[in-house]
């Protein structure tokens, strides 16, 4: 057991196997939502060396894309309300988002309805332009930030 964690010992889930799309993405250049979760997925969490897929806090059901609008939305569940990790998991997932996907595309990212005791306070933070760029100037979150994005590939 870890001290000092909010939720020390979380249920890890089995990794689901890549999904194979047979559809070649449309000339429209459209976004389908399971291309996005198979980008996010293997974020990992900041407290623990599992993966946001292995936590259920990200599923494929979790994240949608709307082309009429230009949008897609992130809806991602701490695993616990008083996550004091959640901002940062959303600061993974929009940093992750940022350079991949077109940039008409407008991301919202929030904590599902009734996940968190800050729900309102969360979301407000992670879809406000001005926050997320004072946070990434921080190099302690932005350096935890990194490692949560970068800790697979190495």
């Amino acid at each position: 057991m870890t001290l000092g964690l909010m939720n020390a010992n979380p249920v890890v889930h089995a990794k689901k196997e890549r999904i194979a799309r047979s559809e070649q993405p449309n000339s429209d250049h459209s976004i389908h939502p399971l291309d996005i979760y198979d980008f996010v997925r293997d974020i990992r969490d900041p407290e623990h060396p599992y993966s946001l897929e292995q936590l259920n806090v990200l599923s494929e059901e979790s994240i949608s894309v709307d082309h009429k609008l230009a949008r897609i939305l992130i809806t991602f569940t701490p695993t616990v309300r008083h996550c004091s990790m959640v901002t940062v998991i959303g600061l993974c997932l929009r940093l992750k988002l940022k350079h991949h996907f077109p940039p008409h595309f407008k991301v919202d990212i929030k904590v599902s309805e009734g996940s968190h005791a800050d729900e309102e306070s969360v979301n407000k933070q992670l879809n406000d332009k001005e926050r997320i760029a004072a946070a990434l100037e921080n190099p302690n979150l932005r350096q935890l930030v990194d490692e949560c994005l970068y800790s697979n590939e190495l």
